[in-house]
């Protein structure tokens, strides 16, 4: 009986904060943030590994 009476009372919450604008607005930002998260990480993964190639290139050139 707690879990039944602790799950509808995170669901209150839960709709608590979804009806909160300043909490919606805050996860909308931290959604962004993410997505600029993972473009950033796979903008430097493609970066680096072209890098590797070009100090490969120029060490085997030497």
């Amino acid at each position: 009986m707690l879990v039944v009476s602790s799950l509808l009372n995170m669901i209150a919450k839960a709709k608590t904060f979804t009806s909160d604008k300043q909490a919606v607005t805050a996860i909308e930002y931290a959604l962004i943030a993410a997505l600029i998260a993972v473009v950033i990480i796979g903008a430097v993964a493609t970066i680096g590994t072209d890098i590797g190639s070009t100090f490969n290139t120029i060490s085997t050139a030497i």
